[in-house]
């Protein structure tokens, strides 16, 4: 590669939303890239992921990240092609993983990538099914509200990047009966018809816990909850003694501007001795080696069903994670920043 100088784009964060964001509170900028030192790498990224955790970085608040600083470039996670190299074990043309999204070009040292193998994937598998959206439905499941064979399971958010893939793995460790909520009669089918849930729950559509009732009339064993706030309440109502509960994000309550008020039935987690557990996908990284192991392989021969909302141009990321609050997506939100 010459030494020509590069020219890349990338994302600022320029104000602090109150509320829900909007395009106001983003900037795209030009910046000129260095060429990788020795021990570096030059990144030409290709997707990148936006998610709802990123809204609570807005925000300068101390959290288990820490939150996005005014006037300088975002991160994220995203995968991109090595145009570069100071390392010999990461090549020129090799794909990797890292957390330098929102930006078309990265330098990174090489402690800070993940070589990935897209001969039993694709690049953008690793920012869903093989990432941290997979392995957080995969821990959801598994090991913070473990499935037993013959429970049921309600999946909140179900049409997203996690409960899409919460809901079929639920299925896949033993799981008699899975429930799925979204938003509107259009994803509920998609919920029964591409993801395998045996039912579906319109948020859009009037109480959740007359619904939960219908469709679950003996209650429900296992909660996967991506949404807080009315969901929770209702699936609290809807717990057998003994159930359990991952608490995986609450996306209801993201762009609140005062505290928001715990579920009111609350006390029925003691009555009947539930466990709620927090799962943040971080405490589990040195999970993802068996992890994607197994899951490549469900992608593979097609017992892992996923699909993707993508985004085109990195002009567009804050239009992408804008509308991942909304609930514009099915499956993963991606950009594609390059072919």
């Amino acid at each position: 590669m010459s030494d020509s100088t590069i020219i890349g784009r990338e994302i600022r964060l320029v104000s602090r939303p109150v509320g829900e964001p909007g395009p106001e509170n983003f900037e795209v900028v030009e910046v000129a890239v260095p060429q990788p030192a020795r021990g570096q790498i030059l990144v030409r990224n290709t997707w990148m992921s936006v998610d709802p955790y990123m809204r609570g970085r807005m925000d300068d608040v101390e959290s288990y990240m820490p939150p996005f600083q005014l006037g300088v470039v975002m991160d994220g996670s995203a995968v991109g092609e090595v145009v570069a190299s100071g390392v010999a074990e990461i090549p020129v043309g090799a794909t990797v993983s890292h957390f330098q999204g929102w930006r078309e070009y990265v330098v990174l040292n090489a402690a800070e990538a993940i070589v990935v193998d897209t001969t039993i994937a694709r690049p953008q598998d690793y920012l869903g099914a093989l990432g941290t959206t997979g392995l957080t439905a995969y821990l959801a499941v598994t090991e913070i509200a473990p499935v037993r064979q013959g429970d049921t399971v309600f999946v909140s958010a179900a049409a997203g990047a996690v409960g899409s893939v919460a809901g079929q793995l639920a299925r896949k460790f033993g799981a008699a009966r899975v429930i799925g909520s979204a938003g509107g009669p259009q994803k509920g089918r998609k919920l029964v018809e591409d993801f395998g849930f045996d039912a579906a729950v319109d948020y859009r559509a009037g109480s959740l816990t007359e619904q939960l009732a219908t469709v679950a009339p003996e209650g429900i064993d296992v909660y996967v909850d991506n949404v807080g706030g009315d969901h929770l309440e209702a699936a609290l109502d809807a717990m057998r003694v003994h159930g359990r509960v991952a608490l995986v994000g609450m996306i209801s309550g993201y762009n609140a501007t005062e505290p928001v008020p715990g579920p009111g039935n609350i006390y029925v987690a003691a009555t009947k001795r539930l466990t709620l557990r927090g799962v943040l996908v971080s405490d589990h990284l040195h999970r993802f080696g068996e992890y994607i192991g197994d899951a490549a392989g469900w992608l593979a021969d097609g017992t892992l069903h996923t699909e993707e909302t993508v985004v085109e141009g990195i002009e567009r990321a804050p239009e992408a994670f804008l509308g991942v609050l909304r609930g514009a997506n099915t499956g993963k939100m991606l950009v594609r920043l390059a072919s």
